[in-house]
């Protein structure tokens, strides 16, 4: 697959085919691969929690916010919700700076790395991070900052250019998410 049509289908996927399992060492592959990305200082302050069964998964689901722009939609449905997780944690013995540079590059690299392998996935940053660590049994060093939701899609996202300056995602009535993005022209700087 091209690189261009990876980024095309790494979207922010919410509705998964919860039953179809992901197998951990799958996961840790992709963490494997976001492990060897750039970080700032080279200090390396990730530490990541993968989580793959479905009690696990269960523990976790109340604990996160799901499309904030849906305001009357508490999340998937039990019989889509995702299948793994993965828990990135700032590791406070490495750095005590902001590392949001670092979870972005290394949550995009998983998201392209699931696509490629067939499924998909979403960013979480909004969850309970007290009840996350507790219900993770993290260190008191380890801090979560992003939750990946990891499954095989189960919804059908489309792209369309923003009009005017809204930007907010919505479905239609058939369920279809729909992801206004800015043309380039917009963008781009003259």
């Amino acid at each position: 697959m091209k690189f261009s049509e990876l980024v095309l289908k790494n979207r922010s996927y919410r509705r998964f085919a919860q039953n179809k399992a992901i197998e951990y060492r799958e996961i840790e592959h992709l963490i494997d691969i976001a492990r060897i990305t750039t970080s700032g200082r080279n200090l390396q302050p990730l530490k990541y929690k993968i989580v793959n069964d479905p009690e696990g998964c269960g523990n976790i689901f109340p604990l996160l916010v799901w499309a904030g722009y849906l305001k009357d939609w508490d999340g998937p449905a039990e019989e889509e919700r995702p299948s793994a997780y993965i828990i990135m944690c700032s590791d406070s013995n490495i750095t005590l700076a902001d590392t949001k540079y670092d979870q972005g590059i290394s949550a995009q690299t998983i998201l392209l790395g699931a696509v490629d392998k067939g499924f998909g996935g979403c960013i979480i940053a909004t969850f309970d991070k007290t009840g996350l660590t507790k219900c993770l049994h993290l260190t008191g060093n380890l801090n979560p900052v992003l939750v990946i939701a990891l499954g095989y899609p189960k919804e059908n996202i489309v792209l369309t250019e923003a009009d005017g300056s809204s930007i907010e995602y919505y479905r239609d009535n058939e369920g279809n998410h729909y992801v206004p993005k800015r043309t380039l022209k917009d963008i781009l700087i003259k």
